[in-house]
């Protein structure tokens, strides 16, 4: 019984790959959408608002697919395979690792969205609304990592007393 539940962990494959597999797309689809963005601007003649918003968009889903990535590796790394080779800032020791890391791209595509909502014309008027919502999620996300954080590990006292 204890081996068929603990074989269960690779149940997490699937998520992961798919994951994998998501990030892999949206990192595709906004390189191609960022060299079409280049494309257009060059040889049409296109605002530059409109190509801020449209890189930024661009930027949005390659850093969307960040965060599948983050997930991805994490959940594949903490149940089926902690010696996977990744970079070290990627490693995933236990769910606070990956917590923070994702809480970490979230800030930063909220960042973004903010930033294209700001410095599109379209929706100026969204502007306020758009960054007090985003105020509160990061603060939010701030708070839930602070709150949920793993308190430092205090490097043991020596046993032997120098005499």
């Amino acid at each position: 019984m204890r081996r068929i539940i603990g074989l269960t962990r690779f149940a997490v494959v699937v998520p992961a790959l798919a994951s994998i597999v998501g990030a892999l797309l949206l990192m595709a689809q906004g390189s191609i959408e960022m060299i079409r963005v280049f494309i257009v601007s060059v040889s049409n003649q296109v605002s530059l608002k409109d190509t801020i918003v449209e890189v930024l968009t661009a930027v949005d889903a390659i850093l969307l697919g960040t965060v599948l990535l983050v997930i991805g590796y994490g959940l594949y790394e903490l149940f089926v395979d902690t010696d996977i080779k990744v970079p070290a800032w990627l490693q995933v020791k236990d769910l606070d690792d990956l917590k923070s890391k994702l809480i970490g791209v979230v800030v930063a595509i909220i960042a973004v969205v903010f930033v294209g909502v700001f410095v599109d014309s379209n929706r100026a008027q969204d502007v306020l609304s758009y960054g007090i919502g985003a105020g509160a999620l990061v603060a939010g996300l701030a708070i839930f990592g602070l709150l949920t954080q793993k308190p430092a590990k205090q490097p043991k006292a020596s046993t032997n007393k120098a005499e």
